[in-house]
This record gives structure tokens, sequence and C-alpha cells, in this order.
């Protein structure tokens, strides 16, 4: 390895820009269209509990083992736990291309049939049946994922601008790409969804949406799964598993507030996504009084919500609904692409460390890939791909890999090492509970979300698909990434990683 190659890191130009950056990555999709579903479906009100507790005991301290880590280590995942342990390296690498080859292909097509719906808001072109338009007419989805059938060519273009997007803000850099896109990003994703919450509760009907929405059942809190699907939404919401927190603590200077940024970003994520909620079931409310339906009726989760709920909702609008559609799915696409330039960050970190390949040309090479990589996802059968793909990369490889990332932080690093380096720049001191809550409560809590998915896999096929579909696509996707991160983890180091 040759020690005399100096590779200078970048830094955040201001903290507000970090701050935003991590927030715009772990808000996504699913605080829009997953968590007001969660929560109505899980004790309305009462599931803020869990919900809370979740984010104490797990996704804070896993936010701040995360952050600590990178901030300590001044590297990518790979590098980071490289520097803990070299025989460890492979899993940084895993994370970041089952992410990379993975979570940021499809997720760029949900975000490129945002962009094609922000385009059909301006003359609502999904008519008076949005289910039939969006499935049937837009997606034209296959039977089965062994049909993937033809490109579907206007989601082929929108998603082609998708990858230019997350080319263009990746390629300036981190201060003048990521930096300065999510300081526009977020005041603008938070005026929309500020708008469209106020609006939606003007809105005939929408007291009884809100009412469904918080409506507390206390008795719900008995049931394990509540607490399970409380614990599974803290831990993918705040994009804990991905590898981004740790590169993006790598860019903050050597005297930062650990604790404290966590704590900011984490409450924000959460707060945002009942804020959020808020706006959603207040649509609903009004949509459900409209068509003389109980909200029970029309309520809708995931991909149901955005693109047949939603729509539907929008045209029975009494006034302005262009306007709200053009909000509503601008949202979408500006916290689609906060999420997925992070996921290109952590990638392009990794290489860019071990490699010291110019910054710019991993970017524009990672972009063309990804857009190729997308287009699987852009076919007649890329829906059920999309399923079965997300299924068993947040499922079972985040949880697996974030186990193993305690193990890393909490046992052979130490993790009372760990947290000495996060106190000694704090003003706001990590307490010691800290290091059996690495060591201990998170390894079990994944755990128990690991093993109940696996019940529920064992028990019938996810989604009724065939067998042999959820095996080729969605075992073997997570086999076939783990097979390369071990090869690139094999490769020489061009410089030690640090200490």
């Amino acid at each position: 390895m040759s020690g005399q190659l100096v590779h200078h890191r970048p830094q955040w130009k201001t903290h507000i820009g970090f701050i935003l950056a991590a927030i715009g990555s772990a808000i996504g999709l699913g605080n829009i269209w997953r968590f007001p579903y969660l929560c109505y479906k899980n004790g309305g009100g009462a599931f803020l509990i869990p919900y809370f507790t979740a984010l104490v005991l797990v996704g804070l301290p896993l936010m701040v083992l995360e952050i600590g880590l990178g901030h300590k280590m001044k590297g990518s995942a790979p590098a980071s736990y490289a520097a803990v342990n070299k025989h460890w390296e492979w899993l940084g690498w895993w994370q970041i291309i089952f992410v990379m080859f993975g979570i940021v292909l499809y997720y760029s097509a949900v975000i490129s049939w945002c962009l094609n719906f922000f385009f059909y808001s301006f003359n609502l072109s999904w008519g008076n049946d949005p289910n039939t338009f969006f499935f049937k007419k837009f997606l034209m989805v296959s039977p089965s994922p062994f049909h993937i059938g033809d490109v579907r060519s206007p989601i082929l273009l929108s998603l082609a601008v998708v990858w230019f997007l997350n080319w263009i803000i990746s390629f300036s850099g981190v201060e003048k790409g990521l930096e300065r896109a999510n300081k526009i990003f977020m005041p603008v994703l938070f005026f929309l969804i500020a708008v469209i919450v106020f609006w939606g509760m003007r809105l005939p009907g929408a007291k009884e949406g809100l009412v469904e929405y918080l409506r507390p059942h206390f008795c719900k809190l008995k049931e394990p799964g509540v607490w399970i699907d409380a614990f599974s939404q803290i831990f993918f919401t705040l994009s804990l598993g991905f590898g981004i927190m740790i590169a993006y603590a790598s860019y903050l200077p050597k005297k930062t507030e650990i604790v404290k940024d966590s704590i900011i970003i984490s409450l924000a994520n959460c707060f945002f996504s009942v804020f959020v909620g808020l706006g959603v079931f207040a649509v609903l409310g009004y949509m459900a009084k409209m068509t003389s339906k109980p909200v029970s009726e029309v309520v809708s989760h995931s991909i149901g919500l955005a693109f047949v709920a939603f729509p539907k909702a929008i045209s029975l609008l009494p006034a302005f609904k262009r306007l709200f559609g053009i909000f509503f799915f601008s949202s979408l696409v500006i916290a689609g692409l906060s999420s997925s330039i992070s996921i290109i960050e952590a990638f392009t970190a990794g290489i860019v460390d071990k490699f010291h390949y110019r910054r710019k040309q991993v970017v524009s090479i990672l972009c063309i890939s990804g857009f190729l990589g997308s287009i699987i996802f852009v076919t007649q059968g890329g829906l059920n791909w999309l399923d079965i793909v997300d299924h068993f990369i947040t499922q079972y490889g985040l949880v697996m890999a974030a186990v193993l990332e305690c193990v890393i932080a909490g046992w052979i690093y130490k993790a009372n090492r760990l947290r000495a380096h996060i106190n000694s720049s704090a003003s706001f001191k990590l307490p010691s509970f800290w290091n059996y809550q690495v060591r201990f409560v998170l390894p079990a809590v994944l755990a128990v979300i690991l093993i109940n998915s696996l019940i529920k896999e064992f028990s019938s096929p996810y989604g009724n698909y065939p067998v042999l579909s959820l095996i080729l696509i969605g075992r073997d996707w997570l086999i076939f990434t783990l097979f390369f991160a071990l090869i690139v983890s094999a490769r020489s180091w061009k410089v030690d990683p640090p200490n």
C-alpha cells in the first residue's frame, strides 16, 4: 500500500448544511405514504407510544453510533469498518452495494413515477378511475415477475431525467452539490408539505379524517405486531444501516456535537412523518365525505395512497385541483431525490476512499450504471420486481447488516471507546447506558424484527409470488451483492484506512 498518496477529504461548508443533508436522507417517500397508514392501522394516536419508544431505544442510539463511527474514522462505511478490523471491511461494501445496486435502482423508478404524475397534475390525466389508470394504463403491470414485458417509454424518459438530476447534484461534490441542493430541497419540501397540511385541514370532512388518524386505540398496544411495526418503521425511516450517515459524518469538522445532531435529525424526521400524516388524512377525510364512504374504505397504503387514493381525492377537490396535485407530487419528487443522492454519495465515498479514483469519474460511471440498472424496474414486470427486491433488501439485508454493525462498534471496537470519542467535544454527554444499548438492546430488537420476518416468510410466500421468483429475484439479489462485496474488499487499499 502506498502511504505517500494524499487524499483530500471534503467537508461540509456549514453545520446546517450537514443537518439538512442528513434530514434529507432520512425523509423519503415512506414518510409520506407509509407512516400515516401504519399509524392509522396500529392504534392511531396510541401508535405514537411505541413509535417514540422505538426512537429512544433503537433510532437515536443507532444514529449516534453511525455518526460517531464515521466522525471518528473519517471514512465511508467500508473504510470505517476496515479501520476497526480489516476482516470486517466486506460488511461496509455489502451495505453500500445492495443499497446502491438495489434500493436506489428501484427508488429512482418510483421517483420517475412521481415526476410523471407531477406533469399529469396539470390536466388531471388519471381521469375518474386512478386505479385503472395507474396499474393498467401507466404501469401496464404484468401478471407475474417472470413476465417482464416491454419497457414503459414514458417512465423511461422520466427515469433518465431523475438520473440526470442525481448525476448533476452528486457530480458537483459535497459542498456545491449535496449541501447546496439540500439547502434548497428541504425548505421547499417543508413549505410544500405545510401548504398541503393546512390546505387539507380546511376541507369539509377533514376533521373526521384527522380523528381516524389520531384517535388512540390503546387496546392495540397489547398486540406484539404493533410494536414490531413501530421499531421497524423507526429503523427504516432514519436511513440506518445504509452507510449514509457514516459517510456524511466523515465530512464533519473535528469538534462536533454528535449527540445533539443525532437528536435533531431523528426528531425532525419523526415529527415530519406525524405532520405530513395530518395532511394525508385530512384529504382522505374530505374524500370520504364526498364519496359518502367511511375513511376505512378510502384509506390506502404504500403506492396505492400516492398514485390511486390521492389522485382520486385531488379530482374531488372543490377548487385548485391542479395546483394541489402539483404541490403533492413535487413534494414526492423532492423527498425522493434528497434520499437517492445520499445513497449515491455513500457509495462514491467508499470507492474514492479505497481506490482514490477521481470523484467526478466515479459519479458519472455510477449514474450511467444506475440508469441502466433501473430499466428493469420500468418494464411491465417492474412493479413485481420492485416489490420483491425491496422486501428482501429492507427486511433481511439492512437488518442483518445493522446487527453486525452493532457487533463491530459495540464489541470489536468497544462501545466505551466510541462513546469517549463522541463525548470528547460534546456539551450534551452520552450516558453510559448507551454502551448497553449498542451491545445488547439494539442487536436484540433487530434480531426480533429479523426473526418475525422469517416466520412470516416461511408461513406463506411473500405477496403470494411464486416461491421460485422470491428465490431468484429477492434472495439471490442479496447473495450476488454479498459476492461482489467480498471481491471488492479483497482488493488492496491505495492508502491504509485511518485508525
